[in-house]
């Protein structure tokens, strides 16, 4: 039975393991398709990291004049090198295996939109469906590379960073304050037609991120229990701390377990797995969107 167990465990990793590499590929992919083949040919920029390499491009091709390589954008490239110095912080404050998955995930982008071509003219007509369908695309991608367990990299890996010992720090602040020199220097350089569309594609970028990245909303579970064993393995598999007393049941008075914890949302499945396994009789309650203030672990998942 031990054996089986240690098979079927083998077998759920390998599968996790495997899902998780596809988000971060297809993810990545989506992403790249969405700036080089939708965005870009509008001449909008993106926000974040990807529109600073975005602005770098610009100038190291139409100032520098810096020879073009048949296949390869220079995107990808400047996307690397500008977050090269992050690896160093992801490393400290985030562990070996983030910084790891980080790196990889990191080289699957910047490979993703040197070899994605820019498409030689625009997909779309109109500058307001390029941003809808643009923002769709490259944000359903970036959420998923998120889901997948790693980071996009850029503002990410210093808002998360700062996160750990900061609990009110978001990486929204850090995102702001980049749009806002990104869009302040294409507010000097460009067309203020340019830089409103380029912001309408940010805000829908960031909305599609934002509802596939679910690993950082908060819900809190209540279980009812009879058997023990649900407290040491939540501990153990999800890393999550619990609080617990003794109740009994108001209709048969019998001895039941309470137990209360704080998960996000990308962990619930695997809290409610590990319930079953143990009490397939439990009663669990799950109420999202809850606020926490105090000791909470911000973390991508894993």
């Amino acid at each position: 039975m031990k054996e089986l167990k240690n098979r079927l465990d083998t077998a759920e990793k390998r599968k996790n393991a495997i899902r998780r590499v596809a988000l971060v590929i297809g993810g990545n992919l989506l992403f790249a398709i969405g700036i080089n083949v939708i965005i870009t040919p509008m001449n909008l920029y993106s926000s974040g990291f990807t529109g600073m390499s975005m602005l770098l491009r610009m100038f190291l091709v139409d100032v520098l004049h810096a020879p073009q390589i048949p296949g390869l954008d220079y995107l990808g490239i400047i996307y690397w090198l500008l977050n090269m110095p992050l690896f160093v912080l992801a490393y400290k404050a985030l562990g070996k295996e983030f910084c790891v998955t980080t790196v990889i995930s990191i080289g699957i982008a910047s490979l993703c939109m040197s070899l994605v071509p820019v498409a030689s003219k625009p997909v779309f007509d109109d500058y307001l469906t390029a941003c809808l369908v643009g923002g769709l695309v490259s944000g359903t991608g970036a959420g998923l590379v998120l889901k997948g367990g790693t980071s996009g990299g850029g503002q990410d890996i210093i808002g998360v960073a700062l996160s750990k010992t900061h609990p009110n720090f978001s990486v929204g602040k850090i995102s702001i304050a980049i749009n806002t020199v990104i869009y302040g220097v294409c507010f000097f350089l460009f067309d203020i037609r340019i830089v409103v569309y380029s912001m309408i594609f940010a805000v829908v970028n960031a909305l599609a991120l934002d509802y596939q990245h679910t690993q950082n909303r908060n819900v809190q579970v209540m279980i009812f229990t009879k058997k023990e064993g649900i407290t040491d393995k939540v501990i153990s598999e999800v890393r999550r701390g619990l609080t617990y007393w003794h109740g009994a049941g108001g209709y048969t008075d019998e001895d039941t377990y309470v137990l209360t914890t704080m998960v996000t949302k990308y962990e619930l499945p695997r809290l409610i797995s590990i319930v079953k396994e143990v009490d397939p009789n439990a009663f669990v309650m799950v109420n999202e969107g809850t606020k926490i203030y105090g000791n909470f672990e911000k973390r991508f998942t894993e």
